[in-house]
C-alpha cells in the first residue's frame, strides 16, 4: 500500500498491474486470485473490481460467470499507410479475414448517398451488407454503396467469402480505386448490429465511413462500417521530423510511416489487396 494516495492514483496503480499482467500472460490465462491481488496492491475488492471492469470494456480482460477473469485474445490491428504507387493501399490487418453478405438490393440512392457518390437522388445504386469475420470472429457489419451502373451483373455471391472487392472491382469492371476520405469515430453498436456481432446492445465501437474515387475523380464506394471495439484497434505512425516545408501539414492530411511496431506479424486484409 502507498500512503496518501489519492482515489485517482490508486486505480492507476491498480491498472498499471493489470497491464503489466496482461503483457506478461498469454491470451486464456487467469489471472490471480482477486484477493491475491487485493493483498498484493493493498486495495479494497470495489477498487479492485472497479479497473478490473475497465479493462473488460477496454476489451483486455475477459469475465466468466463462476470461473474468473482471463487475458483476451490480441485484438485485431490495422495499420493505415499510403501505399508508394498510385494505386489506394490501406492493409495491414492481422488474421483471415472472410465475407457473409446480409443483404444485397438495388435502389434510388435518395439524398443522403446521392451526396456522398455524387449522383441523383433517383440514380440506381447497389446497397451491400456484409457481416465480415476474423478467424470465425464477427468483427464488423460493412454497407458498400455503389453505383449499379458501373458493376453491371454483380450479385450478391461475388462478394462471399475471401474476396477482394477492391480486386473484383479492377479485375472485372475495370474500376482502379486511387484515392479515399475516410472519418473513424466512436459509437455504439444498434440491437441489429449487436445481434450480429455477438455483443451487447451499446457495445463501444468504431465507425469508418469512407468515400473512395477513381483516377478521374468519381466516386465509386461509399462504405458505412461498424467495426467491434473490443476487438479491433488502429495502428498509425506519425512522421514529425524536419522537413523542407516546415512540417506544415498540407491538406489536412497527416504522413504515415511504414514501419509500425508490430507490423511485421500482419497480412493485408483482402477487402483491399486481395
Amino acid at each position: 500500500m502507498v500512503g496518501n494516495e489519492s482515489n485517482w492514483q490508486k486505480r492507476e496503480r491498480v491498472r498499471a498491474r493489470l497491464l503489466d499482467l496482461v503483457e506478461e500472460a498469454r491470451p486464456g490465462r487467469a489471472l490471480p486470485p482477486e484477493r491475491q491481488l487485493c493483498e498484493e496492491l493493498g486495495v479494497s475488492r470495489p477498487t479492485l473490481r472497479s479497473v478490473v471492469d475497465d479493462l473488460v470494456r477496454d476489451g483486455l480482460l475477459v469475465r466468466e460467470h463462476g470461473r474468473g477473469v482471463f487475458v483476451a485474445e490480441a485484438k485485431v490491428a490495422q495499420r493505415l499507410a499510403q501505399g508508394a504507387g498510385s494505386a489506394l493501399e490501406v492493409g495491414g490487418v492481422d488474421g483471415a479475414w472472410t465475407s457473409r453478405t446480409l443483404d444485397f438490393r438495388s435502389a434510388p440512392a435518395g439524398p443522403r448517398i446521392a451526396r456522398r457518390l455524387r449522383l441523383s437522388p433517383a440514380e440506381p445504386v447497389l446497397r451491400i451488407t456484409r457481416l465480415r469475420s476474423v478467424d470465425g470472429l464477427p468483427m464488423a457489419v460493412e454497407t458498400v454503396h455503389v453505383p449499379e451502373a458501373l458493376v453491371p451483373g454483380l450479385a450478391a455471391a461475388d462478394l462471399e467469402g475471401g474476396a477482394s472487392f477492391y480486386r473484383l472491382l479492377g479485375g472485372r469492371f475495370g474500376i482502379l480505386l486511387t484515392d479515399a476520405a475516410q472519418t473513424i469515430e466512436p459509437t455504439v453498436v444498434d440491437e441489429a448490429e449487436a445481434e450480429l456481432l455477438g455483443v451487447a446492445p451499446h457495445t463501444p465501437a468504431l465507425l469508418f465511413e469512407r468515400a473512395s474515387s477513381n483516377a478521374d475523380g468519381r466516386v465509386v464506394e461509399f462504405t458505412h462500417s461498424v467495426y467491434r471495439g473490443d476487438r479491433y484497434k488502429i495502428l498509425t505512425q506519425l512522421s514529425l521530423a524536419a522537413r523542407p516545408d516546415n512540417g506544415r501539414v498540407l491538406g489536412g492530411s497527416w504522413s504515415a510511416a511504414t514501419a509500425v511496431p508490430g507490423a511485421d506479424t500482419l497480412v493485408l486484409d483482402p477487402y483491399w489487396n486481395g
